[in-house]
């Protein structure tokens, strides 16, 4: 039923824009080049940090470098999509490379730390925009049938980035300079906004849109001050829970329900309710932000495991997600290739079922087994993360209007970010107490190799399990004990991971099937259908110009 009714939607249905074949695929060639340089700073730059701080000091400000562009990144995700939607794709998408390109450009030429941590917050700004409105530019010029299919492209382009970036990054840092690790986007970034300019043609809008300035900055602080606070109380329950965090948390919250009160009042809002009226968007969203914090704890745990717990060196560590990542990407191509048979909620529920089994495997996953089954494991998470990702993004796209996709592809991205750093943050906490604990279990049942005051300190400092030189120095039994802690310690992370990725399958059973989404699909709505006519009204004003192109 699900395959059928797939057939008919892919027959009938057009792109949002219609433009030349060669005009697409030079529109989705700059969209790739700028989603490329958006997933390669978040790879490069992380191996150039050391360096950068023997440059420029400052390492107790390290953390801030990831935090500045992480934040700024998230927060303005919205705000970016629904710009779009008033003003275009083309003009914002340029806005935000042009942006990045600014904060990249600083960042390369800073003096400082802290000068490096405010040009990376500038990065981030522009960096909120490449992603998701690259991917609305593909939701409105290529069909359904089509998307599934690109996902390779798109896979492979992160997939790409995870692989390539630690090797760019520590080639160019080793062998010309830190600096030219920022400055390597350049060239490749004007490009990615000149295709862009030259290539994407759209329709325009006489109409003065309505900027819903009030939301878009309640919203921006509240998330902000939720970032923050999770980030620098993610280090430790005690921490998270402080008071002078409570108080942030206090503060946005109260800021988020001003802003839902705002946003009922507002002529045009920054986000609309109603779109949570739609089970596709709703179901999509929640489970994306379970799937956020499933894959970013698996990025920033699964490492820390091999290193803490199996003594892995860095480079094995590393290694450990390559496997994860081609997963990935060899299931979302799959995952794309079999969505129109069987529909975007089969693959979701397959893929968090997989997901889920690879997040408990994992937890069940002891010192002493085969190493084999680590590798296997994480493409069991890899191959979940594939079929769920993309397939989601593309179900919310199939659900709205042409006027709400720039909004409706921004909240699936933003929905994951958060979940990202809500998830890690609130996994390195409960790892950072079970630590605490397991340690401290250890050294009070009386171990010769273990001290009540050793335990306290590796709790609070455990960089002795990371750091070779310092576990040459320990005794083997007292390591041993170290590393069994902390083996403790994440398993109890990756439950959590279970358990979360469990209830995105729950949720994932609330999507609409698609022939209950039929009459959604089929019926229209009275705006989308007039700006079907006017676009085609354009189309056919601009068919000779077209025909040369």
């Amino acid at each position: 039923m699900e395959g059928k009714f797939e057939k008919q939607i892919v027959e009938k249905e057009k792109p949002r824009l219609e433009m030349s074949s060669r005009r697409r695929w030079a529109v989705t060639a700059g969209v790739m080049t700028g989603m490329f340089i958006a997933a390669l700073e978040a790879t490069v730059v992380g191996t150039a940090m050391p360096t950068v701080i023997a440059s420029l000091g400052g390492l107790n400000h390290y953390s801030w470098v990831f935090s500045a562009y992480l934040v700024t990144s998230t927060v303005t995700v919205p705000v970016w999509g629904k710009l779009s939607d008033l003003y275009g794709r083309r003009l914002l998408y340029q806005i935000g490379i042009i942006i990045f390109l600014i904060g990249t450009m600083l960042s390369g030429m800073s003096g400082s730390m802290t000068q490096l941590i405010i040009f990376r917050a500038v990065q981030g700004l522009g960096a909120g925009a490449l992603v998701p409105l690259g991917m609305t530019i593909i939701g409105d010029i290529f069909t359904l049938q089509e998307r599934a299919k690109m996902q390779a492209y798109f896979s492979g382009v992160w997939g790409l980035s995870s692989v390539v970036g630690p090797i760019v990054g520590g080639f160019i840092t080793d062998q010309i300079s830190w600096r030219w690790v920022f400055f390597i986007n350049i060239p490749v970034g004007i490009a990615a906004a000149l295709i862009i300019g030259f290539a994407l043609k759209e329709p325009k809008y006489h109409e003065k849109p309505s900027i819903d300035y009030a939301g878009a900055g309640l919203l921006m602080i509240a998330i902000s001050l939720l970032m923050l606070a999770t980030v620098e109380g993610g280090t430790s329950l005690t921490t998270l829970f402080s008071p002078d965090n409570v108080l942030i948390f206090a503060a946005a919250f109260i800021l988020l329900l001003v802003f839902v009160l705002v946003e009922k009042k507002a002529a045009d809002p920054l986000i609309p309710f109603k779109l949570f009226k739609n089970r596709t968007v709703s179901v999509s969203v929640t489970a994306g932000f379970l799937a956020g914090v499933a894959m970013f704890g698996a990025i920033s745990f699964i490492p820390l495991f091999a290193q803490g717990a199996l003594g892995s060196t860095a480079t094995e560590a590393g290694s450990l997600l390559t496997p994860l990542m081609l997963s990935w990407v060899l299931m979302s191509v799959v995952g794309g290739r079999l969505l129109l048979k069987v529909g975007y909620r089969s693959i979701s529920i397959v893929g968090f079922v997989i997901l889920t089994a690879g997040f408990i495997f994992l937890a069940l996953f002891q010192r002493e087994t085969a190493r084999f089954w680590l590798y296997l494991d994480l493409v069991l998470i890899g191959a979940g993360l594939g079929l769920t990702m993309l397939t989601l993004l593309i179900a919310v796209q199939q659900a709205v209007e042409r006027t709400q996709l720039g909004i409706a592809t921004s909240l699936n991205q933003f929905s994951r970010a958060i979940g990202g750093a809500f998830g890690v943050a609130i996994m390195g906490a409960f790892l950072t107490a079970g630590l605490a604990a397991q340690l401290n279990h250890a050294a009070q049942s009386g171990n010769a190799f273990l001290t009540v005051e050793q335990a306290a300190e590796f709790a609070s400092n455990p960089n002795a399990l990371i750091d070779p030189q310092a576990k040459a120095n320990l005794p083997v039994e007292t390591l041993d004990i170290l590393q069994e802690a902390m083996a403790a310690s994440i398993h109890r992370v990756f439950w959590v991971g279970a358990i979360l990725s469990g209830l995105a399958l729950l949720i994932a059973f609330f999507l609409p099937r698609q022939d209950e989404s039929e009459k959604h699909a089929t019926d229209g709505d009275a705006g989308e259908k007039m700006l079907m006519a006017e676009q085609t009204m354009i189309n056919k004003r601009n068919q000779p110009s077209a025909t040369n192109n």
